[in-house]
């Protein structure tokens, strides 16, 4: 597992070693520990604006002695075969999962880059930013990733936080959906209905993804 500690001395050491500037964003157990909201994680999750920023990552990963790792045991059979599934790094019980432009199908938004929860810059030879998604699009993340423990994580984000915006959530998984991403409505209601067996979540909120579906059969 990697602690935040662990998380944040890798960062610092990879902007010693960078040979460029490089901008990402965090999702998945990595932003939950700049959250606070956990203390470990299985993988550190990044998606990059592009093929050159991830390769100058990968560069420093591979100095490091990260190997590539296959994703076969972590996504799901339809995931594997989607041409914006991860690359994925790993060395003892370190392991990255990095994605470029896309995560799957879905996009970063505009809302999502208007509203970024916080940025990390660590600052070595070149600086790596590290910029920390808001909550409700964690949520949405994991729902789409569907890995081991994703479900685990989004209730736990969701308990923690009550103030969570259901209708910022919904508007963006609809924002993702007119944008492309056909799987999202799927993806989505398939999680709030597990959600529903632990936590209230008002039916209008499902009557909007329904509304969102049924275009699809018009």
């Amino acid at each position: 597992m990697i602690t935040y500690k662990d998380q944040d001395d890798l960062f610092k050491s990879i902007s010693d070693n960078l040979k460029k500037d490089v901008e990402c964003y965090a999702f998945g157990g990595t932003a939950m520990m700049f959250y606070g909201y956990k203390d470990d994680t299985k993988d550190i999750d990044l998606l990059f604006n592009t093929l050159e920023d991830r390769s100058e990552f990968i560069k420093v990963l591979e100095n490091f002695g990260y190997e590539e790792f296959s994703p076969v045991k972590i996504y799901t059979p339809e995931k594997l075969r989607d041409e914006h599934k991860p690359v994925m790094y790993k060395i003892g019980d370190s392991r990255f999962d990095l994605f470029v432009k896309k995560i799957f199908h879905t996009v970063i938004s505009p809302k999502m880059k208007e509203d970024i929860f916080a940025v990390h810059e660590f600052r070595g030879r070149h600086k790596l930013s590290v910029n920390v998604l808001r909550k409700e699009h964690l949520v949405l993340l994991k729902g789409v990733t569907e890995r081991d423990k994703d479900f685990e994580d989004i209730l736990t984000i969701i308990r923690k936080d009550k103030d969570f915006d259901w209708q910022y959530f919904i508007d963006e998984v609809i924002w993702q959906f007119n944008h492309g991403d056909k799987w999202v409505l799927i993806d989505v209601e398939k999680m709030m209905k597990e959600l529903k067996k632990y936590i209230f979540i008002e039916e209008k909120y499902f009557k909007q993804i329904y509304k969102a579906a049924d275009k699809i059969k018009k």
